[in-house]
């Protein structure tokens, strides 16, 4: 049995109503769902890390960044201590990728919210000035 196009465009009714009236058996094509809305769970924040010049950087950071360079001494016992990510702000490596270091600010009363972050590649070097809210990559090349 062919159902007219007009039937077949109001869908599964319309043709479930058609065999009905005209007689024989109804063979209907059932709708796939919708495929549900990806969602990502409120603990996965995912920031852009942006970039910053290196003569952009404050003058303490390219102090740190030379004390990273000569392996030390660190103003501070945490520094060169393993950095967690655990903000997810920096790309996700495993555990000992990355280290910290401070960044001196001058009239703080402890070590301030400015730090150097390094990854095991060659000049990966983030900088922070909101202790680990947003990162900056250094970018030596300009």
């Amino acid at each position: 049995m062919t159902i007219p196009p007009r039937i077949a465009r109001i869908g599964a009714f319309g043709a479930l109503v058609s065999t009905l009236i005209i007689g024989g058996t109804a063979t209907v094509a059932s709708a796939a769902a919708p495929p549900a809305p990806r969602t990502i769970a409120s603990s996965q924040v995912i920031a852009a890390v942006g970039d910053i010049c290196y003569s952009d950087l404050p003058s303490e950071a390219h102090d740190t960044l030379d004390l990273i360079e000569q392996g030390g001494p660190y103003p501070y016992p945490q520094d060169g201590t393993v950095f967690q990510n655990r903000e997810g702000v920096l790309p996700s490596q495993s555990s000992g990728y990355y280290h910290e270091y401070t960044v001196i600010t001058p009239g703080s009363d402890d070590r301030g919210a400015r730090r150097i972050v390094t990854g095991e590649k060659q000049d990966e070097d983030y900088y922070t000035s909101d202790h680990y809210a947003s990162f900056d990559l250094v970018d030596r090349g300009c």
